[in-house]
């Protein structure tokens, strides 16, 4: 599932900041960021490289700051 040691530590780190966004958006009792997170905890499931894991993480957060800060 995680081919290489590179690929296993962006999807901790990737997974954990998704799984802070989560926690956040629950809290927040917001949609935003609750789901944005979900969808950064489950990213590294379907993705090849830990290149492409990061850059779909860093658009989900920029998309999810960018939602919550719009619903304001």
């Amino acid at each position: 599932m995680f081919g290489t040691p590179g690929m296993l530590v962006a999807s901790v780190i990737c997974g954990s900041i998704g799984l802070g966004v989560f926690l956040y958006g629950c809290r927040q009792r917001s949609p935003a960021p609750l789901l944005g997170g979900a969808l950064m905890m489950a990213a590294g499931y379907f993705l090849e490289t830990a290149l492409q894991l990061y850059l779909v993480s860093a658009v989900l957060l920029a998309g999810t700051w960018w939602l919550a800060r719009r619903d304001d």
